[in-house]
């Protein structure tokens, strides 16, 4: 059974890191394309992008935090 929790847990820090990049390029675009983008109201596209990306990576890290604490109360 741990074995299977501590894979679980390696997958959900891949996905911990893959949504941060994701998020990194997001921003790094968002950021170039509001210098060139007229003023208006509203976020951008990339911008909503980055957002969902981020929000993904605190998911991830939640449920890894929840899995390292079962790992740890089946470990006793």
């Amino acid at each position: 059974m741990n074995t299977f929790l501590i894979l679980v847990l390696v997958g959900l820090m891949v996905m911990v890191v893959v949504s941060l990049v994701r998020g990194i390029i997001a921003f790094m675009q968002s950021t170039r394309d509001d210098l060139n983008r007229p003023d208006s109201t509203g976020p951008s596209e990339m911008q909503l992008k980055q957002n969902k990306y981020m929000f993904a990576r605190i998911m991830y890290q939640g449920l890894a935090v929840l899995l390292v604490a079962l790992v740890l109360f089946a470990s006793k």
